[in-house]
């Protein structure tokens, strides 16, 4: 077993994982930011490889890929910063970006230097499942990453079966069929959405991000999942001056201990 699954086996409810770009705001302060999120009670980090066409991504968080590239953040330097994060990050992380740098990389080549520096899964957006499946999953399983599948109100059962058995940690379902950073809007038709997910049974947790902001949010989406996922307001506060002391009270307002 990977930390994911430690963690979803030792806990139920209430997880709370938070997004961030790598090299925004600054270029080195990639693991500072994934110590003061454990240390401030985060369950899991995910944090995001730029790239210049990030489809599934808001304003706020395109933004933050754009600085991050600007700043000289590309994958080898990030494999380098992250060489030292498991002498000072212990909670599960993944690493969130899109399949193009991922091949240019080589895809052997990013899961064996994923699984050296300790990182526990990936997800990709845009990374096909059946490309998933019939390329690269040996890769993955070999270094023991676990690949994190997205699901939307629009997935079929029937892909959502598939997707549940291809998957060894947890499934990424997101609040809507929009981009990073929008409002979770909590209509009937979500509702639904949740009640289907719960009512699959499915052998993965799921997860629900996209929209969650606040302890509003969170507690809403934790009634259905068993987490949550916090990205473009999390990515917001590092906009601001002194944003690593800012971290436990942003996290407090989240997920009150």
């Amino acid at each position: 077993m990977n930390r994911l699954n430690q963690l979803f086996n030792s806990k139920k409810d209430n997880l709370l994982s938070i997004y961030f770009t790598a090299g925004y705001p600054e270029i080195n302060t990639t693991v500072d930011i994934a110590e003061a999120l454990e240390k401030a009670g985060v369950d899991f980090l995910e944090i995001g490889f730029p790239y210049s066409d990030p489809v599934a991504d808001g304003p706020t968080i395109q933004h933050s890929s754009e600085i991050a590239l600007e700043n000289g953040m590309n994958l080898h330097l990030l494999f380098e910063q992250l060489a030292e994060l498991r002498k000072r990050v212990t909670i599960p992380v993944l690493l969130m970006g899109y399949v193009n740098p991922m091949v240019q990389y080589g895809v052997e080549n990013f899961c064996k230097k994923a699984a050296e520096i300790g990182i526990d899964g990936v997800i990709v957006p845009d990374l096909p499942m059946y490309e998933y499946e019939t390329l690269y999953a040996g890769h993955f399983k070999t270094n023991n990453l676990s690949n994190i599948f997205l699901v939307t109100p629009q997935t079929s059962d029937d892909r959502i079966s598939k997707i549940d058995g291809l998957s060894n940690s947890f499934i990424y379902l997101l609040s809507s069929s929009s981009i990073t950073g929008g409002n979770l809007q909590v209509s009937v038709n979500i509702e639904d959405y949740y009640k289907r997910i719960k009512a699959m049974r499915l052998n993965n947790p799921a997860i629900i991000g996209f929209g969650i902001s606040d302890n509003k949010s969170f507690n809403k989406a934790t009634e259905y999942a068993r987490g949550a996922i916090v990205g473009s307001a999390f990515v917001k506060l590092l906009g601001t001056e002194n944003y690593l002391d800012k971290i436990p009270e942003f996290i407090q307002s989240i997920r009150p201990s």
